[in-house]
């Protein structure tokens, strides 16, 4: 086969895929590019998170975890409660969920796996300060498994690797070259800054956003996600990379998004009434 017949299969190979392949994001209907299997993922966060939690050392402060645990369960309701009366999908309807507190002061960080494989860090109790701030970090974190984001990220990562491994071999290994020239992995740094980092920024600030909503379904103060950013930035004394070098949105930004759809939030999300 030559070049060209196998370019041109390549490319309907890669189109076909593509249109079989894309979906939306939950309420926000983002379109995203789903390749790589949504259950494969959840169980191998499954076994990570079991690791996890036989490496870290995990808290004794039964409060606080309880509480982390009643957050997670309104919060997992209400979610599923939304969509039911929306007629729509639950994209939570095969998590498996699961939280626990680890004890670590110096890292001010949550997280929730893939199918609702939950984590919170005594750190960040600091800037949460009380149980709608924490509700704030759990509903930010809980939207992105809602919104399928590391599927969409590791989709994302197969199909540039596979289109970077193409271009090299019909460049003549140019790229290759490029890297051994400058001595660092410069297409992969190029990649990152150009693609990675402002569509992790994306799904950073629709976490943001699907996140009030699932808080405020809950029936928690969203106001208080602006107190957390501010904390935050008080917190960290104003270090912070440019935010094109970062994956996440800059805290002013944040703050100033955030407070710019609290009130439509509000209005268009109240608590749900679960009887």
């Amino acid at each position: 086969m030559n070049r060209r017949k196998f370019l041109s299969y390549v490319g309907c190979s890669c189109s076909s895929l593509l249109l079989t392949s894309c979906t939306t994001a939950p309420i926000t209907e983002r379109k995203q590019l789903k390749i790589v299997s949504e259950a494969k993922l959840n169980a191998r966060a499954a076994e990570i998170y079991e690791k996890i939690k036989e490496k870290e050392k995990l808290s004794d402060d039964k409060k606080t975890l309880n509480e982390i645990k009643e957050i997670g369960k309104r919060m997992e309701n209400s979610i599923s409660e939304y969509f039911y009366r929306a007629g729509l999908e639950d994209p939570t309807l095969n998590f498996e969920w699961e939280y626990i507190l680890i004890d670590r002061k110096k890292i001010r960080n949550a997280w929730c796996m893939p199918g609702g494989k939950i984590a919170v860090y005594t750190g960040i109790l600091d800037a949460t300060q009380n149980t709608d701030g924490l509700a704030a970090v759990m509903g930010h974190e809980i939207a992105h498994a809602v919104a399928k984001h590391s599927v969409e990220r590791a989709s994302r990562a197969a199909l540039v690797n596979t289109g970077t491994q193409l271009i090299d071999i019909f460049s003549g290994g140019k790229l290759s070259q490029v890297n051994r020239t400058t001595g660092m992995n410069t297409v992969g740094l190029i990649t990152q800054l150009g693609i990675f980092n402002p569509f992790n920024r994306k799904q950073e600030s629709e976490a943001d956003y699907l996140g009030m909503i699932f808080s405020s379904l809950s029936g928690y103060d969203i106001r208080e996600t602006i107190k957390i950013w501010e904390r935050m930035k008080k917190l960290n004394k104003g270090k912070e990379p440019p935010e094109f070098l970062s994956t996440h949105p800059s805290s002013s930004n944040r703050i100033k998004v955030i407070n710019d759809k609290i009130n439509d939030i509000i209005l268009k999300y109240p608590p749900i009434k679960l009887t």
